[in-house]
């Protein structure tokens, strides 16, 4: 019986023609010229975590099991092998003396998967985990094996999709590890969307999460300190992550979706339950976060001038339809990215995400809430759900047809494509 990959959130799923795990370039090269002989179409796969069939296929799936590792620290970079997954970077770093500057908030992903799909997380200045790259080793579709530094392949193949070819190797740059003072408070949305400019100058790493059918919003806002590191007590860290934010989280949603009139309730009692606090911890502890509760997610970068607009047509939206929305919207902020296909490229960038209970979907919450994103000139995140074209992501990416063309050169026969990038590629 064939082997079946199915992402994390179990809405995506393929049965390839073969599998195979490489340990190493060579051996992703020797794949990629047997699929080529063989009519076989190529797809790596990281972990699972995109929302969307970007890594599926029916021909020859690459797994990351085995093309794993961290092979040298120098000049303030760190080489990682493709497969290696976000949490033994963290942890060998931290070994190390050494940190990345910013990273998004799931550490089971790969590296490679994570930058090709744009992984972003949250940052005033310091921008996602693509705009941390400095080199990129790449299997193109001949089998070569190429490493690049600089120019517009190396600017097109950091948020790649895997369209240009099989990334196996990717050097980050890093620096001497540093601690962030995190303090989440409670506040209101309608105090937050009056102060959004203060909000995200003055904090290094602003996130918050707005609870539908409430005026409360939980704020993070992580800012680096020279310490004493004061990080929460292990029963603390227990109770606030894993019971609270995953147990009963998970059953408070099994509840809303057995009886959704009751989510407005719930999502007040959830309210009314949150508190302040404050800790200190390893940059990489603060900007990671336990997620247990499966679920969906789209997620789109609006220009971050238009953030409160966005932020007050999805609240107007959700009371207006009567929806029964259990899982908080996160917002985020990033910089300009140079990465051509980047959410963040050219322009200051907001992102809102919205998330759905995995066993109670509601596609028409997606559907309203991307028309509100994509009138406001949003582009959606690589990895997460959403209905946009090619048509529509060539009029938000400025370098799109760049990309197209180079996609054109190096892949003419589209040995890396699947029925996912047929849609938003052309």
């Amino acid at each position: 019986m064939k082997a079946v990959f199915r992402n994390w959130a179990r809405n995506q799923s393929a049965t390839p023609a073969e599998v195979r795990a490489p340990a190493s370039a060579r051996e992703v090269a020797e794949a990629v010229r047997d699929a080529a002989a063989r009519g076989l179409r190529v797809r790596m796969t990281g972990t699972g975590h995109s929302f969307t069939g970007v890594a599926l296929t029916d021909g020859l799936l690459l797994r990351p099991e085995r093309l794993t590792g961290i092979d040298e620290t120098r000049d303030g970079q760190v080489r990682v092998a493709a497969g290696t997954r976000l949490r033994a970077v963290n942890e060998e770093l931290a070994r190390r003396g050494l940190a990345l500057a910013n990273m998004g908030d799931i550490t089971d992903q790969t590296v490679a998967g994570a930058i090709q799909t744009g992984t972003h997380g949250t940052g005033r200045a310091a921008g996602g985990l693509a705009d941390q790259v400095t080199a990129l080793e790449m299997v193109l579709a001949d089998g070569s094996i190429v490493t690049m530094t600089e120019g517009d392949l190396f600017d097109a193949a950091r948020v790649g999709l895997g369209a240009l070819g099989v990334i196996t190797a990717v050097t980050f740059r890093v620096e001497p590890a540093f601690l962030l003072r995190s303090e989440r408070r409670p506040m209101p949305l309608s105090e937050i969307l009056f102060s959004l400019d203060e909000l995200t100058s003055s904090n290094e790493h602003l996130d918050f999460f707005w609870l539908p059918h409430t005026d409360t919003c939980l704020t993070k806002r992580n800012n680096r300190s020279p310490g004493p590191a004061e990080p929460p007590g292990a029963f603390r860290h227990w109770l606030d992550n894993v019971f609270l934010e995953n147990t009963v989280f998970g059953a408070l949603c099994a509840a809303g979706g057995r009886f959704p009139g009751a989510i407005p309730s719930i999502n007040a009692l959830s309210a009314r339950a949150l508190a302040a606090s404050t800790c200190v911890d390893a940059s990489y502890k603060i900007f990671t976060s336990v997620r247990r509760v499966r679920f969906l997610e789209m997620e789109y970068a609006v220009p971050r001038e238009h953030l409160a607009q966005a932020l007050r047509e999805t609240r107007d939206l959700v009371e207006l339809r009567g929806w029964g929305i259990t899982f908080p919207v996160e917002v985020r902020v990033s910089p300009p990215s140079d990465a051509w296909l980047s959410t963040a490229y050219g322009r200051d960038s907001a992102y809102i995400a919205c998330h759905i209970y995995r066993p109670t979907p509601n596609p028409a919450y997606f559907e309203e809430v991307e028309q509100i994103m994509t009138r406001l000139a949003g582009r959606p995140h690589w990895g997460k759900l959403h209905t946009r074209d090619a048509a529509y992501l060539a009029g938000v990416y400025p370098r799109f047809p760049d990309f197209l063309r180079l996609r054109d050169e190096l892949d003419p026969s589209r040995l890396f494509t699947n029925d996912h990038l047929r849609t938003v590629l052309g």
